[in-house]
C-alpha cells in the first residue's frame, strides 16, 4: 500500500500534472490521482514514454483517476462518455493508472430498489467492458451513513457485500472503492474485510469520524483527518487490508472544514501528509 493524494479532496488546487506531482511531493505522498483527459492529450502529444518519465523522475506514481463518464445523466451524455472512454482509459493505462472509481448513492427519490439496481447494472456494464479492454479496473463506492440513506424516498445499496454482489453482475474487473468512513457507518467489521480478495479492492479512502456522535447520526460531509479521533479503527482497517494482500493507493478524504481555513495549500498538504504518516506507522506499513 502507498499514500496517494487526491488534491481536490483536501482543497488543494492542482490544475496540471506538474502541479499535482509537486503537491504530492510537498505532502510526502507517493502517488497522485490524474485527470484522464489531460493524460490522453499529453500521450497524444508527447507519447506515453515521455509522460511516464515525468512521473518516474519525480518519484510519484499515477495512482488512479475518477471515472470520466456521466453515468448518472441523460442517455445522450452517457453515450458521449462511453464513446470517449476507450481513448481516456487506454492513455491512463499506458502510464500505469489502471484504477478508476465512482460512488453510488444509497437512496433515490426517482427509482425503487429493483429499478435502480437495473439502472446501475445497465449503465456500468458498458463502462466496465470499455475499461477491461484497456486493462483498467472500476471501483464502486458504497455510501454508508444512515443520514444519507434516509434522505430520499427509496433505499438502495449501502453495504459492502451488496455492492460486491452488484459488481459481480457488472463485470469481472469491478470491485470496491473502499472508504473506511462508509465501512464504519454501514456497520462493517474487520471480519468482513478479512473475507475480501485483494482483486476486489480497487481503491481505498481513509479519514476519521467526529467523536461523541452516534454512528447513525454521522453526517457524510463532517469528518476528521485520518486517525484524528480514533472513532474509526484505522489500525485494524489498514492492517487487515495489508493481510489480504492489497497493495494499491490509500487516499485521504477527510472533508474537514478547518483545512480550508489553513493559510495555504502547503499547510494543507503538510497537515494531511503528517496524518497519513501517523496512520501508516500505526498500522505497521512503514
Amino acid at each position: 500500500m502507498y499514500k496517494a493524494l487526491s488534491p481536490g479532496a483536501i482543497g488543494v488546487s492542482a490544475p496540471s500534472i506538474e502541479r499535482a506531482i509537486a503537491a504530492a511531493r510537498t505532502g510526502g505522498f507517493e502517488g497522485v490521482e490524474v485527470n484522464p483527459r489531460e493524460i490522453a492529450d499529453l500521450v497524444d502529444e508527447r507519447g506515453a514514454d515521455a509522460v511516464r518519465a515525468v512521473f518516474a523522475e519525480s518519484g510519484v506514481r499515477p495512482a488512479g483517476f475518477g471515472l470520466p463518464v456521466d453515468w448518472r445523466g441523460d442517455e445522450a451524455s452517457f453515450e458521449r462518455g462511453i464513446e470517449e472512454l476507450p481513448r481516456l482509459a487506454r492513455a491512463a493505462a499506458a502510464i500505469g493508472a489502471t484504477r478508476t472509481m465512482t460512488w453510488v448513492l444509497p437512496s433515490s427519490n426517482e427509482r425503487a430498489f429493483d429499478e435502480n439496481y437495473r439502472f446501475h447494472v445497465e449503465r456500468f456494464k458498458p463502462v466496465a467492458a470499455a475499461l477491461a479492454d484497456a486493462g483498467c479496473s472500476l471501483g464502486l463506492e458504497f455510501i454508508g451513513p444512515k443520514t444519507m440513506r434516509d434522505s430520499q424516498r427509496y433505499p438502495f445499496i449501502y453495504r459492502m457485500e451488496d455492492m460486491l454482489e452488484m459488481g459481480e453482475e457488472i463485470g469481472p474487473n469491478v470491485g470496491l472503492l473502499l472508504d473506511c468512513w462508509h465501512w464504519y457507518t454501514s456497520g462493517g467489521t474487520l471480519e468482513d474485510l478479512r473475507g475480501l480478495g485483494p482483486e476486489q479492492v480497487v481503491y481505498v479512502h481513509v479519514n476519521d469520524a467526529p467523536a461523541g456522535v452516534p454512528v447513525d447520526e454521522q453526517v457524510d460531509s463532517v469528518r476528521a483527518l485520518p486517525g484524528e479521533t480514533g472513532v474509526i479503527d484505522i489500525e485494524g482497517f489498514l492492517g487487515t487490508l495489508k493481510s489480504i494482500g492489497y497493495d494499491g493507493p490509500v487516499t485521504p478524504e477527510p472533508f474537514k472544514r478547518e483545512l480550508a481555513e489553513l493559510p495555504s495549500d502547503e499547510d494543507r498538504l503538510r497537515t494531511v501528509g503528517a496524518a497519513m504518516d501517523r496512520i501508516f506507522s500505526l498500522a505497521g506499513l512503514r
